[in-house]
């Protein structure tokens, strides 16, 4: 597990002063949300506090959303992706890097025209896996529910991506690496950002 700190920035105040700002707070003041981690429900409320504050702040106004995500749970991703839909504001979704399993419906639920990855990017399609302990009927009803949710990301991703629900299916069978180009083909990205 790394970990790193996070930088701060210095700003001029309206009366000539200084003051010292964390980067993704300073990022927020310019209506960008930066999801730089694993999905968990923590991640989640993060994400969802910064978009609906966005939204009350000015609903007419887009929200940039930039994604570098190597997974994470399926149920919190879904609930960042609700957040993205409810919310009026138009958001531009762009990958830095990469978007691994669930994470990847967040790169498609951008706006229509405004979803973007940069050149090098990588999108993984990857299977929902169960895991888990304890007694039969509790790993039976855990199946269940990893199955539930897989169906709601297959029918996300067919709705957000144009392809037919079995296409998606199918795809998400096995690990699927997808570089920038081949995300739009799949119909996950609607450019590949090459400059701002």
């Amino acid at each position: 597990m790394s970990s790193y700190t996070i930088p701060n920035v210095l700003e001029t105040t309206a009366r000539g002063g200084e003051r010292s700002a964390d980067i993704f707070s300073r990022l927020l003041s310019d209506r960008i949300v930066y999801l730089g981690t694993g999905i968990d429900d923590g991640v989640a409320n993060t994400v969802i506090a910064q978009v609906l504050h966005l939204e009350n702040d000015a609903p007419d106004r887009p929200i940039q959303l930039y994604l570098n995500s190597e997974g994470g749970d399926a149920q919190a991703v879904l609930a960042i992706h609700d957040a993205l839909a409810y919310v009026r504001c138009e958001v531009a979704v762009t990958c830095i890097g990469q978007v691994i399993a669930a994470p990847v419906v967040l790169l498609a639920a951008g706006t229509p025209g405004q979803r973007s990855v940069l050149p090098h990017a990588r999108v993984v399609l990857h299977p929902l896996e169960a895991s888990g302990r304890g007694a039969v009927p509790d790993l039976i009803l855990a199946t269940q529910e990893v199955q539930r949710v897989r169906r709601e990301l297959e029918a996300v991703l067919a709705e957000h991506s144009g392809r037919d629900l079995a296409t998606v299916r199918a795809d998400l069978e096995r690990e699927r690496v997808l570089d920038a180009e081949q995300a739009v083909a799949y119909g996950l990205a609607d450019r590949v950002l090459r400059r701002r």
